[in-house]
């Protein structure tokens, strides 16, 4: 796809003939030239090349638009005219491996050459090759003014003449190029032959010449060939044959030939240059090619067809234009061409690397001078025009824009670089015409679009329209040359097109749109207000571009952009606010409170909700305030009205489940939106918790750090988030008690009946129910409620059913299967709210309540044997517990022999005992007793003997227990020491009670054997009273009326309280 502009002028180019550069004379003159070309051409054709004439003429008619009868009348008047001057150019240019003639084995080589022109008849043709070679060809053959002779070059196997001859001739099919290579011998003496004599065959040498003649020249080779066998040029290397067998292999020559005319009988050939003729026939096939070519001319790379090389190679061959001119010639009518059809400009650059190689200084005439400054004048102008309007010349859209931009800058360098260049123009400093022209085409550039931007009505609406298309165009031409356009002119020429255009767009941007906006009234539209968002924006793109210009000096005019806007903040955050609030709205009243699906368990409300705070938080993040404190305020703002629509949208939700329940008959459906309600308020906490990271906090505190103190900043914004959090976790956790309270009802129920069941019935059988209900509410909510909000909703359930379960065990009664059946339903409840980990975790379960309703249902359900044992274990630790000093202690041995299944104790003392006489003293005995009695039923009591008025009695007497080693092991199985103060009258009174538990005696765990008794350590027992330890258990047996044992136990024990004088 071309460019608009070019194919345009290609298009306009078809229906006009580029010959109108030519006077119509002028063209009929050029016209005689190249048909005369054609009609005298020399030479064999080239393989690549056209050969046929006929097709050649066909062709040239085509390209100056001649119709037949032109051209027959033309080309008759050319036959006509008088036939040029042949010429053969021949230029011996070197040989090489040559063969050596003299003494020192090298050669002093020249050559004679000339043109045969005479016929020979065909016999003598034919006999040629069986006689012996002529002596000297050139000599015998071609008169002597017509021999031509090279200079000598001294002492050397592989010459170099590089020397020119012009061989005229009439007739190229009779005529032959001689030319015969010779040694040259001076005369010397015999001495300086001598002298000369390196080797053997240097010797031999010397005595094959002095059989010749004096001063007779050895032939070397010679080279013949006939003119019609040649190209019109032919530049190659020839093998020098012998004139006998003796040295077949005599070296080659290297030959330069060009069939030239002369005496051209064309009235351009008289009148004009050749290379101005020659220039001209290119640029008219030029034009002719570059119009024919289907891809269009921006594609075109120079590469003309086989008929246009065709002629133009004869017409330079037979003019005899050097390389040079011929290079000058095309460079003239390309760079012309250029300006009129846009083309490849790598031929340009081709033929301009070719004249700096072959230029020398002062070989062009004046004309050619002139000719060759006003190509580079024109030239420089055009690329700079054609530089300020790159935009146009070379768009994004068309294929290869970047690869010709970038041609056409190398071709300007390398023009500038040029020997000729400096030569014929003044100092030209092309990187500073460059970056003026890419100014002025910014400047122009930017008043097109602002004049093709224009409304044609200019109300306030459309101005700001036509603002914000403005800068997007802006912004679209400085992203395209910043990603490709810069590249190339930094690669090419080091200048930076990005930064110039750059510097002079937020200009000229700055100056008009504060014009523009200067115009417009303060109370602006709500319209109005959104282009202006829109230029806000796009004003920001453009001043964030300024991160890629280099070696910026002065500020820039955007640097406080943003202060044009400042009185449209608060339409804009109203306008934000508004759609977001109008659109949550509008979600509620449309949502059914129905889950979007398995993974997303709230509903469509929260996804329009999501959407609205997520465009409010894009609003901020676009707005983007450069200025602290206003950025701060701006937040607040936000914030405040992101929490607004918050509590908004809790309360119209609640009313909508209200509305939809009030339509539903069955009870599961309303649960079902109360579950849907609870997730959705749930994601909105989720949502208002994101949004410090949303909206970035913690960058505004630190840009805001100079003006805004942190106090300020969390008082007033995470405080303000915080309380509307609050509020949230209330909202759920009302619902979530709105949900327990329906199911709190089902379970009190449930509980109700377990405990009114039958007693003799299967625990496990009298929970199912219970189970039942839990299993399918708790599943069905599990399915409804996030996690989170399932989890609370389990926690209240949790507390709630351990209440119940709590006063179903307060009932006063001694049946054991009851409790047994309450505490199966606590395990049970304990492990379906704990759900295998997928529920409430056990040390949310392990409440306080729940710790003492499980000791509370274990107690009770226990026998009363087993209550008696746990007595005594609690006595045992109140013992491990108890203060040394409050009552005294007992100090005693204790052994067990497995032997004898005796229980060896020997009581030695007892210290710091309480005075419990008036006289301030005591008579303190001990009374030994293996508890439970229920497990040592044969074992009788032991006291010692009563020490008199004694508070530390030393008593040293030894008991022994006959006991099976397995009782010993018993839970509370131990040896009760009570010390009492002996009484004569009345009852005796307690001093205290120590308990040593048996399973830990020396000698019960090990070997008897490994255990010395004389070593047996000394034990201390603080000694305790009766306090609250086991109080519970004694509780529970106290209601066991039936129960003699555990009336008995329970007498005994109230009546060592009662015989404590002192209470713990």
């Amino acid at each position: 796809m071309e460019a608009p502009g070019m194919t345009k002028l290609r298009e306009d180019s078809r229906k006009m003939d580029l010959s109108h550069k030519f006077t119509r004379k002028e063209l009929t003159l050029l016209y005689e030239e190249v048909l005369y070309t054609i009609l005298h051409r020399l030479g064999k054709p080239d393989p690549n090349h056209v050969a046929d004439p006929d097709e050649l003429y066909a062709y040239v008619q085509k390209v100056f638009g001649m119709d037949p009868d032109e051209h027959r009348i033309i080309l008759q008047r050319v036959k006509e005219l008088e036939k040029p001057m042949f010429c053969l150019k021949a230029t011996v240019k070197q040989a090489r491996g040559i063969l050596g003639k003299d003494a020192s084995g090298l050669s002093d080589p020249y050559c004679l050459l000339g043109l045969e022109t005479k016929k020979r008849d065909s016999s003598s043709n034919g006999n040629q090759g069986n006689k012996k070679r002529a002596k000297a060809v050139v000599k015998n053959l071609i008169p002597e003014d017509q021999t031509h002779r090279t200079q000598i070059i001294s002492q050397t196997l592989n010459p170099v003449w590089d020397e020119t001859f012009i061989l005229e001739f009439e007739d190229i099919a009779n005529a032959r190029f001689h030319l015969d290579m010779w040694d040259s011998d001076e005369v010397e003496t015999v001495r300086q032959k001598l002298g000369e004599v390196t080797d053997l065959h240097g010797l031999k040498r010397i005595f094959k010449e002095a059989r010749k003649d004096k001063g007779q020249d050895d032939f070397l080779g010679n080279v013949v060939l006939h003119l019609q066998d040649l190209h019109c040029r032919d530049d190659r290397w020839y093998k020098l044959e012998p004139r006998t067998e003796t040295y077949p292999n005599r070296g080659h020559c290297h030959l330069q030939f060009l069939l030239i005319h002369k005496k051209r009988a064309t009235s351009a050939s008289k009148m004009q240059p050749n290379y101005i003729v020659h220039r001209h026939l290119l640029q008219q096939m030029v034009s002719y090619e570059i119009l024919q070519h289907q891809a269009g001319s921006t594609s075109w790379d120079g590469e003309l067809s086989k008929h246009a090389n065709t002629i133009l190679h004869l017409h330079a061959t037979q003019k005899d234009l050097s390389d040079f001119h011929q290079d000058m010639a095309h460079w003239l009518a390309y760079s012309k061409l250029y300006q009129i059809l846009e083309f490849n400009s790598n031929c340009l650059l081709h033929y301009i690397t070719s004249i700096e190689y072959q230029w020398v200084e002062g070989r062009l005439r004046p004309v050619q001078q002139t000719e060759l400054t006003d190509s580079f004048q024109s030239f420089l102008a055009y690329g700079l025009s054609v530089l300020r309007r790159y935009r146009i010349v070379f768009p994004f859209s068309a294929p290869k824009s970047k690869e010709r931009l970038q041609s056409l800058l190398r071709v300007l360098v390398q023009m500038c670089k040029m020997k000729a260049f400096r030569e014929f123009m003044q100092t030209s400093d092309l990187q500073q015409m460059v970056k003026e022209s890419l100014k002025a085409g910014t400047e122009e550039w930017f008043q097109m679009k602002k004049q093709h931007l224009k409304p044609m009505v200019k109300t306030t609406e459309e101005c700001g329209k036509a603002l914000v298309d403005l800068l997007a165009e802006v912004n679209a031409d400085l992203q395209q040359c910043l990603k490709m356009w810069n590249k190339c002119f930094i690669s090419t020429m080091r200048v930076d097109l990005f930064s110039i255009a750059y510097l002079e767009m937020q200009e000229l941007v700055s100056f008009y749109v504060q014009k523009q906006l200067s115009e417009i009234d303060s109370g602006v539209s709500q319209l109005t207000a959104e282009s202006l968002f829109q230029l806000y924006l796009s004003l920001q793109e453009l001043y964030r571009l300024k991160d890629f210009v280099s070696n910026r000096e002065s500020p820039l005019e955007l640097a406080n952009f943003h202060q044009w806007f400042k009185e449209l903040i608060p339409k804009w955050l109203q306008k934000a606010y508004t759609i977001a609030l109008e659109r949550t709205q509008r979600a509620v009243q449309v949502d059914q409170l129905m889950p979007l699906g398995e993974m997303n368990k709230h509903s469509t409300s929260t996804v329009d909700l999501s959407t609205c705070y997520a465009q409010m938080v894009k609003t901020w993040q676009q707005l983007d305030w450069p200025d602290p404190e206003e950025a701060f305020m701006i937040m607040v703002k936000f914030v405040e009205d992101m929490c607004k629509i918050a509590l908004m949208y809790c309360r119209l939700l609640k009313q909508r489940a209200e509305e939809l329940s009030s339509n539903q008959r069955e009870e599961g459906e309303a649960a079902n939106k109360l579950c849907v309600v609870v997730n959705d308020i749930e994601q909105l906490r989720i949502m208002i918790l994101k949004l410090p990271s949303q909206l970035d906090w913690s960058r505004l505190e630190q840009k805001t750090r100079e003006v805004i103190a942190p106090e300020q900043f969390q008082n007033t914004l995470h405080h303000q988030l915080q309380a509307t959090v609050t509020c949230l976790n209330n909202e759920i956790r009302s619902v979530v008690q709105t949900l327990g309270t329906k199911l709190d009802a089902g379970i009190a129920r449930h509980i109700q009946e377990l405990s009114a069941s039958s007693d003799s019935k299967d625990p496990e059988d009298s929970i199912i129910p219970l189970m039942k209900f839990l299993e399918c509410e708790l599943q069905y909510l599990n399915v409804n409620l996030v996690q989170e909000n399932f989890n609370s909703l389990l926690g209240m359930l949790w507390n709630h059913t351990l209440e119940l379960l709590k006063g179903a065990a307060k009932q006063k009664t001694s049946n054991l299967r009851y409790f047994r059946k309450l505490q199966f339903a606590l395990q049970s409840l304990e492990l379906c709210f704990h759900a295998e980990g997928c529920g409430l975790p056990k040390d949310t379960l392990h409440t306080t309540t729940f710790m003492a309703l499980e000791k509370e249902l274990d107690l009770c359900s226990s026998s009363s044997k087993r209550l008696i044992q746990k007595y005594f274990s609690a006595r045992i630790q109140q013992q491990m517990e108890a203060n040394p000093d409050k009552y005294g202690a007992v100090t005693i041995k204790a052994l067990y022999r497995h032997s004898e299944q005796k229980l060896h104790i020997e009581v030695l003392n007892a210290v710091n005992l309480l005075p419990l006489d008036s006289n301030g003293s005591s008579d303190p005995f001990i009374q030994l007793t293996l508890e439970p009695r229920h497990e040592f039923p044969e074992v009788v009591a032991r006291t010692t003997q009563c020490i008199k008025n004694n508070l530390h009695p030393l008593f040293d007497e030894v008991f022994e227990f006959l006991v099976p080693p397995e009782k010993c092991q018993q839970d509370g199985s131990c040896l009760l020491l009570t010390v009492f103060d002996y009484d004569t009258l009345g009852a005796n009174d307690l001093e205290g009670e120590a308990f040593l538990p048996l399973c830990g005696v020396l000698g019960l765990n090990d070997m008897e054997e490994t255990i010395n008794p004389s070593a047996v350590p000394q034990t201390r027992l603080s000694l305790t009273h009766p306090g609250t330890a086991g109080n519970d258990i004694l509780q529970i047996l106290e209601i066991r009326k039936g129960d003699k044992e555990a009336q008995a136990f329970v007498k005994l024990r109230r009546q060592r309280t009662k015989q404590s004088k002192e209470s713990e």
